[in-house]
């Protein structure tokens, strides 16, 4: 049986809408993502294997999770204790564009590898999956992962956190593309360890390497 829940959430004058629901048992996932304007501003995902095979006191488990994590996202976006910057306007004039800032240099060093290189962009519709480890291989979890887009005609920055298993999963609708040399960054840190991913975008995106 799938569960999920969809809140509208008006904060500072700006309405949010948040999803969560069931993935199903083949993902074994619960995911809240946050939308604001057609865009995702948050997301956050978490496994629910440990409640694997279901049965209707597993799946009475699975509800109580699901809705606590969808009320865990709605009190911290209320309690400003999750801080989403709404995108602008349709039609609202941007400022001229800046180049992009200068990455992060961190203490120590993460590995981020985008684990579907291929089939990441299906129209505008671009998933991407990030995995975010230590240099010797180990999945890290917890990390904050920021997406930006280089090049687009407007700001546009989104983030997500890694979960257990190291992979954060990253979805928006790309934004019209307008610098000469636009890409797509993405910056993963804990603590004092991070690292960075960056790849080119075309007129008509091409698959990047991992």
């Amino acid at each position: 049986m799938l569960f999920g829940h969809n809140t509208n959430i008006t904060i500072a004058g700006t309405v949010y809408h948040v999803q969560t629901e069931d993935r199903g048992i083949s993902n074994a996932l619960i995911d809240t993502t946050v939308y604001c304007r057609g865009r995702v501003l948050h997301r956050r995902t978490d496994n629910y294997f440990d409640l694997l095979p279901l049965d209707p006191a597993r799946e009475g488990s699975l509800k109580a999770r699901l809705d606590e994590q969808h009320r865990a996202v709605l009190d911290a976006m209320r309690s400003g204790a999750l801080h989403l910057k709404p995108p602008p306007v349709p039609g609202q004039e941007y400022p001229k564009q800046q180049p992009p800032p200068q990455p992060r240099v961190f203490e120590k060093p993460l590995m981020l590898l985008l684990a579907n290189p291929t089939g990441w962009l299906k129209g505008k519709h671009a998933s991407l999956k990030v995995l975010v480890s230590t240099p010797d291989g180990i999945a890290t979890s917890g990390a904050k992962v920021i997406l930006r887009v280089e090049g687009s005609t407007g700001p546009f920055e989104l983030s997500a956190a890694s979960g257990s298993d190291g992979f954060a999963q990253l979805e928006f609708e790309m934004p019209k593309l307008a610098g000469a040399d636009p890409a797509i960054f993405i910056e993963a840190s804990r603590g004092t360890a991070g690292g960075h991913l960056r790849f080119q975008l075309r007129a008509k995106p091409r698959t990047p390497a991992a």
